[in-house]
């Protein structure tokens, strides 16, 4: 067994008790050689190189096409009747039905149809299950009153493992468009497009449902202009699909990278109301990022399905009248604001629980009685971050547990909960790798549980060390400027699968340190040359980092972050969202 690599920059325990880890000697030799043979600065060098990256690839990766990445549609099972089924309820002007997931992932899908619906002079029912009173996909209530009043429902971002609650849809025809892990044998619907079949090669699992909804409506265009016909304008609804990409937790590689690209692009020109309104309300004034889909305008569509009225995402995604956007963009921008509320209270419950029971097993969970069904994911994804462990969070409530799990990288999740399932440990789950849900008795949950944890061990969690800080480069304050920043986000965007790089400024001295907002720290630091530059860390005052930091008495440090550029009053400059922080000496 080999040994550990020596700390980066020395730092075996820095102030947020992490060991720095930076790259190998031969990504290094790699990343000179690209230098040479490219002309790139060495920072996106790095970055490509561990992007696993050639040299000669190096141009095509940072400008992919959409053109050479989109998958052909048909490669998908049941696409063709999927296509052929929709095109016949539009050229007979059936009654349509759409049935979504309360998530971002489910509300874009929704958003994609209701919009390519609409161009083509027609409109669709929505329909949205409400969480705590009926629970993730289909129900056999809804479906039957859908399937009495429609002639096509279309089921987006569910409905895979929902074989009662389609077979109750007697009389309408039923399409599923999903990604979650199907089961052994699939319910008796038209068509189930969904790459995470079991009788699927699994080349695109990694799409999320808009994703797949896309498709279906690329090739339903197609079909359209073979018989002369004209479709849509597909490009111009790819900022609903790089929302739903970034949200759902999709891998931000091949495909899905080059969706969400297009997809910035398209969502920077504000055409869509709804969006633009979210952006808006939130007070964003720079060109939309993948951070700004994941951390600012996902939470507030998914604000509805979490605690309010579970349409008011899709909703707001799918509207065209820009008052009526505003107005449901400012109710879920308030209900977002009690959820992070509620989230906050069960946050600093599962983790005390999570470290009482220990953070250094495989699966990190926790679960409370009382605990909001509309916020055990989120905490869920809290607990991942903070621990680099897949987690689960359950709430109790009636004699019945609910929860929601966020796995890692190469840990499939949604395999292992869905076995749990079949092994009798659960009374219901299901998801995908990155995500899942699931219902348990609570006298079942200790054994669901270790259980969970055995079969993710065999997956790798746990291997990696929770604490360890994985750097790219070092850089001088001189050398960060918005023209390298800009250069290295050619390699993006960054999030899931494809994180951005993080950068180790050695030695700094500290110019300016103080407390900003609730808990935030502010800071300018130097090279002691006359080079400076601005960075910003979000919470630091929680912990160890911004007392340090603030009341640093002249002590120099090292410091870690992500390079943004930052805009203020139509300037541009470079700032560093510090991660974290190390004592020089």
């Amino acid at each position: 067994m080999s040994a550990a690599p020596e700390p980066f920059l020395g730092v075996a325990r820095s102030l947020a008790g992490r060991r720095w880890v930076g790259p190998g000697a031969e990504a290094l030799r790699l990343s000179d050689a690209m230098v040479q043979s490219t002309g790139l600065p060495e920072p996106v060098c790095r970055l490509l190189v561990a992007r696993g990256v050639a040299a000669e690839e190096a141009e095509r990766y940072l400008a992919p096409a959409l053109r050479d990445l989109l998958p052909d549609p048909m490669t998908l099972r049941d696409m063709g009747p999927a296509a052929d089924r929709l095109l016949a309820a539009l050229e007979r002007r059936e009654r349509i039905a759409i049935f979504a997931d309360y998530d971002v992932d489910g509300g874009a899908s929704a958003a994609l149809l209701l919009d390519w619906l609409r161009q083509l002079g027609r409109d669709a029912t929505l329909y949205v299950p409400d969480r705590i009173d009926e629970g993730y996909g289909p129900n056999p209530t809804a479906m039957k009153a859908l399937a009495d009043a429609h002639d096509l429902i279309l089921c987006v971002d569910c409905g895979t493992l929902s074989h009662d609650a389609i077979a109750a849809a007697q009389g309408a025809h039923v399409v599923i468009l999903d990604h979650h892990l199907g089961g052994e044998t699939l319910p008796d619907a038209l068509a189930i497009v969904n790459p995470n079949r079991q009788d699927e090669s699994g080349d695109l699992r990694h799409l999320c449902a808009a994703a797949v909804v896309f498709l279906v409506l690329v090739e339903a265009n197609r079909r359209m202009r073979a018989k002369g016909g004209t479709g849509p304008d597909l490009i111009a609804m790819l900022d609903l699909v790089a929302l739903a990409t970034v949200a759902d937790v999709a891998p931000l590689t091949g495909v899905n990278r080059a969706l969400v690209r297009q997809g910035l692009k398209v969502m920077a020109a504000r055409a869509r109301p709804g969006l633009s309104a979210l952006a808006d309300i939130a007070g964003l004034d720079a060109p939309p990022s993948a951070y700004h889909l994941g951390y600012i305008l996902g939470p507030r569509v998914n604000a509805g399905g979490r605690i309010g009225k579970a349409d008011l995402g899709a909703r707001c995604l799918s509207a065209t009248d820009p008052d009526e956007a505003l107005s449901i963009a400012e109710r879920l921008d308030q209900l977002n604001a009690e959820r992070r509320e509620i989230e906050t209270a069960v946050r600093d419950a599962a983790l005390a629980q999570a470290e009482e029971r220990g953070l250094e097993a495989p699966l990190v969970w926790a679960a409370g009685e009382g605990w909001h069904p509309g916020v055990v994911g989120i905490v869920a994804a809290r607990l991942k971050e903070a621990t680099n462990r897949p987690a689960v969070v359950i709430g109790l409530q009636d004699g019945e547990g609910k929860g929601s799990g966020r796995s890692l990288a190469g840990v499939d999740l949604g395999r292992a909960v869905q076995r749990l399932a079949a092994e009798g440990l659960l009374i219901k789950g299901g998801g995908h790798r990155m995500a899942a849900g699931l219902t348990v008795a609570p006298d079942r949950i200790e054994d669901a549980m270790s259980r969970l944890s055995e079969l993710l061990a065999k997956e790798g969690a746990g291997a990696a060390g929770p604490r360890d800080l994985r750097l790219d480069a070092v850089l001088m304050p001189g050398a960060a400027t918005v023209e390298l920043i800009e250069a290295v986000e050619q390699a993006g965007p960054f999030g899931q699968g494809a994180p951005a790089p993080r950068f180790a400024f050695p030695d700094a001295a500290i110019l300016d340190a103080r407390e900003v907002g609730s808990g935030h720290l502010k800071l300018t630091f130097g090279d002691g040359l006359g080079a400076r530059i601005d960075a910003i860390a979000f919470g630091a005052f929680d912990g160890p980092l911004g007392p340090a930091l603030a009341g640093h008495g002249g002590a120099r440090f090292h410091l870690a972050g992500r390079l943004e550029v930052n805009h203020w009053r139509g300037r541009q400059s470079p700032q560093l969202r510090l991660d974290d922080a190390a004592p020089a000496s």
